[in-house]
């Protein structure tokens, strides 16, 4: 006699995976047509048919544990040839969501992240921090908060907003979301390897630092040439604009650590001539986050046999309004428009604050545990 099984649906888990983009999950009758038009399923075990059956019967542990999950990037082959129109990929979309917000302390946080009623609340967090930090600084003497600094040619974001206010309020909310990312990898690693012992996708006991370390160099430049995108047929363009947000917020953390270096060690003060090497990479990069940004909302529109959730149009909106803000603020300056400048340059660093600190629980947070999802199954030979 076979040996029976005892399953522990999760019935919240089914609603709340419908609630963020896998609303026509039900409609799936498993005729496994999504795994066979996947152009990067593996053929052992492939995606998304067993992911759509397990989130019908509300697996959630099962699921949220599993690198295939990470392994699809939605490119809508699946959407696009279903027979029953049961989205396969926005499910998978819908899981990935959950599983951010499930490996992202604290949970509260990320609740209000991908509530979209919220966002006024996200957004007047960091308004409410610079403006009180910065005013507890001028009772002190510091005079780190400028409502009318004097004018002349050298005035800039600095003149209002003093470095130092910056820097005291971004380093630690980077650091927030490093330890965020590290503690949320941390279980979302060991879970994966329990995940695939348990399914017989590997053999090994234990995970190999070493090992693992060598899987995620050797798939590093899949990640960068966005190879696995160009797999796809259907919706092989959103490479381009993946790509170039991509570069761009390379680019950028590459000058602001630049500057960062002038500032604090080399004592060299903004702003910056347009002319620095420094600079140019700054501009290129702001330039290709907004066209990267456009390009995204171009698929977003165009791409109607998918649903575009919240959670995917606040990765639109974060990406348009940091390179909107961030290059609007530079071309006022220099057209000497200071007033209006100081009040982009702030809605800048309150788009950049959100970036940092709500990054671990938003779709931006793809980009790292796609990647340790990827890396894992080159290490187990998942044959991805």
């Amino acid at each position: 006699m076979s040996e029976a099984i005892m399953l522990d649906p999760d019935v919240g888990f089914i609603k709340d995976v419908r609630a963020l983009g896998g609303g026509d999950l039900k409609k799936c009758y498993q005729c496994a047509t999504c795994s066979v038009v996947c152009p990067i399923s593996p053929e052992n075990k492939p995606f998304p048919r067993k992911e759509m059956i397990a989130a019908s019967w509300g697996l959630k542990d099962k699921l949220v544990s599993s690198a295939d999950i990470w392994l699809c990037h939605n490119c809508g082959d699946c959407n696009t040839r279903c027979p029953r129109d049961a989205k396969p990929g926005d499910a998978l979309g819908a899981i990935r969501a959950y599983a951010v917000s499930e490996y992202a302390g604290p949970k509260a946080l990320g609740k209000l992240v991908r509530d979209k009623s919220k966002l006024p609340i996200l957004l007047a967090i960091p308004a409410a921090i610079f403006l009180v930090v910065g005013l507890l600084s001028n009772m002190v003497g510091l005079n780190w908060l400028n409502f009318s600094p004097a004018g002349g040619h050298e005035i800039w974001g600095h003149s209002y907003i003093n470095n130092y206010l910056v820097d005291i309020i971004m380093i630690p909310t980077f650091f927030f979301a490093v330890g965020t990312f590290a503690l949320g990898l941390k279980r979302f690693i060991a879970d994966m390897h329990a995940n695939a012992l348990a399914e017989g996708k590997t053999k090994q006991a234990k995970i190999d630092p070493a090992g693992f370390v060598q899987a995620f160099i050797k798939i590093i430049p899949t990640i960068f040439k966005h190879q696995k995108f160009d797999e796809c047929t259907e919706n092989k363009s959103r490479s381009t604009a993946h790509m170039m947000v991509l570069y761009s917020f390379i680019g950028l953390f590459i000058v602001t650590n630049c500057f960062f270096f002038a500032e604090w060690i080399l004592h060299i003060e903004g702003p910056y001539n347009q002319i620095n090497p420094v600079k140019w990479l700054g501009n290129i990069a702001g330039i290709a986050l907004i066209v990267g940004g456009l390009l995204l909302l171009k698929n977003r529109l165009a791409k109607t046999d998918s649903v575009s959730s919240y959670w995917d149009w606040y990765l639109v909106g974060m990406v348009l309004t940091l390179g909107v803000t961030g290059m609007g603020t530079e071309l006022l300056r220099l057209a000497g428009l200071y007033t209006p400048m100081a009040i982009v340059y702030f809605l800048h660093l309150i788009a950049i604050w959100c970036l940092f600190a709500f990054t671990p629980f938003s779709k931006l947070a793809h980009l790292v545990y796609r990647t340790v999802a990827m890396a894992y199954a080159e290490y187990s030979g998942r044959g991805f």
